[in-house]
């Protein structure tokens, strides 16, 4: 995955662009209640740009460009593409607590 953003994280930043993973349509109706909770936990997101600081001393980097990632609803800044002018976030390498290796087929 290409960063078109026009942004380029410094440090231990990684630029993330957040997504909701794709709703089909089931049988089973999930309650808003629910969708709201869980939106208010964890993010989704792919990984577009790493600082060159990010996962210093750790052996293995937690996540490359192109992964998806949960991270921490509230990490981060949200911040606006200078080149193109989409909303991504620019996290923190710590914040990055797992990589996404597959989801549900079926999201109601």
């Amino acid at each position: 995955m290409e960063n078109k953003s026009g942004l380029r994280p410094l440090g231990h930043a990684v630029l993330v662009k957040p997504y909701e993973p794709e709703i089909k349509k089931s049988t089973i109706v999930i309650p808003e209640t629910v969708r709201e909770r869980t939106a208010m936990v964890e993010t989704r997101a792919v990984v577009l740009d790493i600082g060159p600081e990010a996962w210093k001393g750790e052996s293995v980097p937690r996540a490359t460009v192109g992964d998806k990632v949960l991270i921490s609803k509230f990490a981060g800044v949200i911040v606006k593409g200078t080149a193109d002018g989409d909303t991504y976030r620019m996290v923190n390498d710590l914040d990055i607590y797992c990589k996404i290796e597959q989801e549900e087929e079926n999201q109601a």
